[in-house]
């Protein structure tokens, strides 16, 4: 009798806007607004709902291969999960309690809040990390957890006695992270330095690359055999095969790799199999052989744990991407600015909290928490007596803040190839809102931006991590920039709420904008005037104050995502009946026909007009159909130009002199058709 483990660790680097709490638009995501939507349906909302068809393909039924399986799903994935894909996020939370019902212990296991590389981290972040995430688990599955995954399975002595400390039973290791493994595939045993004992599970090595990598998911029987197959070296003690991989293997690395998940779950507990988790095991079986730790040591970089600090060779495309020495610099530079957070938290904290980093400790029980009563409730307990609303404001801004001191070394940072990766503006974003919060973003900015620049990027165009920074930096702040949204959409008669970034809120009265940030209850008041309108485009000036001589303009680029496209299809509403046809109106309105398609025809056929007359009612009606395109974000279509070119060409060179502004707007350039 042998037992069965799968693990799937579930994880994507994070996506959303600090500032503002959503997740941008990603173009490659196409078809879907973002990597989180796409993935989820690629992946999550497949694991939960597997197909098992029969010989002629007809479904059979639906298995949620969660129940089964072990998993743990990254705190920053669920806190999306929980908002945006409610029934998938059930659905992950049902299979765990399914699981205890069946085996007495969970499948589910916890991971530290963020995606940090402990062994880079010091104890009391990793304190912080392992009690978030033992909080984030106990709130969303309603118990206790026993065992952690550790991002890229990154390990040191000091991360295991943290976890043994804080009531971890067990965590996964890759088999090369341990010597002296005992037969079997059995749990070790490990005794930290300080003398606290933990379960070290080593995955099997092949089985695991043979899932992610060798083609496994597109076989289940084979996939079957190999598991029967592994030999038991010692036939006096239990035998466990178990196996580890991204839970983005099921359905997203490989399409339906969820359906050849859920066969040979069935394949195995039908070949006498006891299919199961990591505790339930343990609690028949406990760890008693002790293992060495090969450490500091991860499952992702064959140099311990160099891919996130140093040009270890680690890499995805070597070619594009020759050089990884930006990693030192931009390690160094977080670790500067946590350096300065902390000491910004600590000397403000001690004359607000009872105890600053017991505090920072109890803020995961709230953090991934909408519900700002609850938020205040929760940090009154750690004020010192006496604490006003301002003192309360005040507390909550330190701790977001030391959020994003510990969510700026995500790894994914430096998983990747250059510096001017999504994932290292992500984490830039990060300590954007870390120094806003901390009141001393001069000199810490200033630090920062030094040593980025150290961190040289394989690309020309990039230049290095300072100016990947500068390009992320806005002369206004994000509470102004959601002012001038908020009075934008009240000047175009849209209620601004369902339009406003989750992360804040605002109420508009005439010129007078009050900004409320969810996060920390601070409020913001602002004059906001128009600046300038035009068809397709508008622009207002936010100020302090009336008495404020200075301020910032907010052009409509800079508005946030979902205000920005409130109000760009109010002002395209506005322009459709001047530009399309009766005909086209209705084709629109039943789904017959696409704006951008329509609006394409629409300006093709107003500069074939210019051919008949080159008036200004004509050129008007051109440029305002020009406008109304540039308002989807899209390219100027290859008709419109075709025909622009072909409508000048034939026109003499006086009369042609008009169209020429058209024709720059259009992409030609300067004097093109003398």
């Amino acid at each position: 009798m042998r037992s069965l483990i799968l693990h799937a660790h579930f994880y994507q680097p994070p996506r959303e806007d600090p500032f503002f709490g959503d997740v941008d638009a990603e173009a490659g995501a196409a078809p879907f607004h973002d990597w989180n939507q796409r993935i989820e349906r690629e992946c999550y909302r497949t694991v939960v709902a597997a197909r098992v068809t029969g010989d002629r393909g007809r479904i059979l039924r639906l298995v949620n291969t969660l129940e089964w399986i072990s998993y743990n799903v990254g705190a920053t994935l669920f806190e999306w999960m929980e908002v945006e894909a409610p029934a998938t996020y059930q659905a992950f939370l049902a299979a765990d309690r399914a699981s205890v019902a069946r085996l007495g212990h969970g499948n589910a296991m916890a991971q530290p809040y963020h995606h940090v590389i402990l062994p880079l981290a010091s104890r009391r972040d990793k304190v912080s990390e392992v009690r978030w995430g033992i909080a984030d688990f106990r709130r969303r599955y309603g118990r206790d957890p026993e065992g952690m995954w550790l991002p890229e399975t990154a390990v040191d002595d000091e991360t295991l006695d943290v976890l043994a400390q804080e009531g971890m039973r067990f965590t996964v290791l890759a088999p090369y992270q341990v010597v002296g493994a005992p037969p079997n595939g059995l749990p070790g045993r490990y005794v930290t330095n300080a003398g606290r004992a933990i379960a070290v599970v080593p995955y099997h090595g092949d089985i695991s690359h043979g899932i992610a990598f060798g083609g496994f998911v597109r076989d289940a029987d084979a996939w079957a055999r190999a598991l029967g197959s592994v030999p038991q070296t010692d036939p006096a003690l239990p035998m466990l095969v178990s196996a580890a991989t991204d839970g983005e293997t099921y359905g997203h690395h490989h399409k339906f790799a969820e359906m050849a998940l859920a066969r040979v779950l069935e394949r195995a507990r039908e070949g006498g199999m006891t299919v199961e988790n990591h505790a339930s095991f343990l609690a028949r079986h406990p760890a008693t052989h002790d293992v060495e730790l090969v450490a500091p040591s991860a499952w992702s970089c064959a140099h311990g744990v160099e891919r996130w600090r140093s040009n270890c060779g680690c890499r995805i495309d070597g070619q594009s991407n020759p050089n990884q020495a930006w990693r030192t610099p931009l390690r160094n530079a977080m670790t500067g600015l946590q350096a300065g957070i902390h000491a910004v938290f600590q000397r403000e904290g001690a004359s607000l909290f009872t105890d600053s980093w017991g505090a920072r400790d109890a803020w995961g029980e709230v953090v991934a928490s909408a519900d700002a009563v609850e938020r205040e409730r929760h940090v009154a307990t750690w004020l010192r007596p006496g604490a006003n609303a301002a003192g309360v404001s005040r507390a909550l801004e330190l701790l977001e803040m030391e959020r994003d001191a510990m969510r700026a070394v995500t790894s994914c940072a430096w998983f990747f190839d250059d510096i001017g990766g999504l994932e290292v503006r992500q984490v830039l974003r990060y300590a954007a809102r870390a120094l806003a919060l901390s009141g001393d973003t001069g000199r810490l900015e200033r630090a920062l931006s030094r040593t980025l620049g150290n961190a040289r990027s394989n690309h020309a165009s990039v230049g290095t991590g300072a100016d990947v920074w500068r390009s992320l930096q806005h002369p206004a702040t994000a509470a102004e920039r959601v002012a001038a949204a908020a009075k934008a959409l009240h000047d175009l008669n849209l209620d601004p709420a369902p339009h406003l970034p989750s992360g804040m809120a605002a109420t508009v009265e005439d010129d007078a904008v009050e900004v409320a940030v969810r996060a920390t209850g601070r409020r913001h008041r602002f004059v906001v005037a128009l600046q300038q309108r035009t068809p397709s485009d508008l622009s207002y000036m936010v100020r302090g104050s009336a008495a404020s001589s200075t301020g910032h303009a907010v052009p409509l680029s800079a508005f946030p995502e979902r205000a920005r496209h409130g109000v760009r299809t109010a002002l395209r509403q506005a322009l459709l009946p001047r530009f399309l046809t009766p005909t086209e109106l209705e084709h629109l309105a039943s789904g017959e026909a696409s704006l951008r398609g329509l609006v394409a025809v629409a300006l093709t056929r107003a500069i074939r007009h210019l051919a008949a007359d080159q008036g200004q009612a004509a050129r008007d009606l051109a440029h305002g159909t020009l406008d109304l395109f540039e308002q989807l974000e899209v390219s100027v279509p290859f008709d419109a130009q075709t025909a622009w070119w072909e409508v000048a060409s034939a026109l003499a060179p006086a009369e042609r002199e008009p169209l020429r502004d058209l024709g720059r707007r259009l992409g030609f350039a300067e004097g093109v058709l003398p």
